[in-house]
């Protein structure tokens, strides 16, 4: 049984000889501008300053290319993009259900735990469904909907309209835009 070998890794820009030019734009390693020079002698540069010549632009006419050490660049690209990474705010959906013949306690301690959700920045689907029996009575389902809209439109904001499919409902909410605004000025 043969193994190929493990193909390397394809880089992100052309380094050194890589470059295909035969004249480039050479900006140094302090984002001066040296001018349009010849492929050899931006090579030659490069190695006097013991550093690397690499393609920024590898579509411009001539090609830009910069002086710097590639491992630290691509080191500090990815640690860019992991910085970025953490603040991008990830929003959950959770899903909450009901049926018609809930109790009011019930019902309760669920609306707790949506308002929690809300809190915690996710949004909710409700969804309200009949379930056996209760489904000879589809009129439950419109009856309940109601209930639950009117009890959710104090504390919520409703992303979307009730979608009615046969036997259930949902219901897709979020927090009210002015809310987070009042805490602060509670403060």
């Amino acid at each position: 049984m043969r193994f190929k070998k493990p193909r390397p890794k394809r880089r992100l820009h052309a380094i050194n000889r890589e470059i295909r030019a035969s004249e480039v734009r050479l900006i140094d390693e302090d984002k001066q501008q040296l001018g349009i020079v010849p492929i050899r002698k931006a090579l030659e540069i490069a190695a006097e300053k013991e550093l690397d010549l690499v393609a920024i632009s590898p579509k411009a006419n001539p090609p830009v290319c910069r002086l710097l050490d590639y491992g630290k660049y691509v080191y500090a690209l990815q640690k860019k993009a992991h910085e970025a990474q953490k603040l991008q705010r990830k929003i959950h959906i959770k899903e909450i259900k009901f049926t018609p013949v809930i109790g009011d306690h019930d019902i309760e301690v669920k609306l707790k735990k949506i308002k929690q959700f809300l809190e915690d920045g996710n949004k909710v689907k409700i969804t309200i469904w009949l379930k056996g029996r209760q489904k000879r009575r589809p009129e439950m389902l419109g009856i309940m909907t109601k209930r639950i809209m009117k009890i959710l439109a104090e504390f919520s904001e409703f992303e979307s309209p009730p979608k009615n499919e046969r036997w259930s409902c949902h219901i897709l909410i979020g927090k009210k835009k002015g809310e987070k605004d009042a805490k602060i000025e509670d403060s």
